[in-house]
């Protein structure tokens, strides 16, 4: 099973991380985190890295179900979003696959809900 939903587009790295906000709001998610590992790894490591960033985008209606559905399943949200910029200049977006990264949580009521949140990280992927 992939882990991941991804596109590569022939989008400016700023072009491709305003699509994909704009087509997460589409389909409900909001963006509670955005990491900058360029910057974090500039920073932290005084390495180049090229124009990498992770969006943590959350549904609420559906994180509210997968918390009623399984206590600890927080250590699982939100459901990252990964936008990046290769040496081609071409940009990537990638989007977790829930049912993957929810497959160890034996939890039938867990599964409905990734099974929808998949489909919608699809459509936000497939709109690109």
């Amino acid at each position: 099973m992939e882990y991941v939903f991804c596109k590569r587009m022939n989008l400016t790295f700023e072009q491709a991380l305003e699509r994909v906000r704009e087509e997460l709001d589409k389909e409900g998610f909001g963006v509670l985190t955005e990491i900058d590992v360029r910057a974090t790894l500039k920073k932290k490591l005084d390495v180049d890295f090229r124009n990498y960033i992770i969006l943590g985008a959350c549904n609420p209606r559906f994180a509210y179900r997968a918390l009623q559905a399984e206590s600890w399943i927080g250590s699982m949200l939100p459901c990252n979003v990964v936008v990046q910029q290769f040496d081609d200049g071409q940009v990537e977006v990638a989007a977790v696959n829930p049912i993957a990264s929810m497959q160890a949580v034996e939890n039938p009521d867990l599964l409905e809900v990734a099974t929808t949140v998949q489909e919608k990280l699809k459509a936000v992927i497939a709109a690109l």
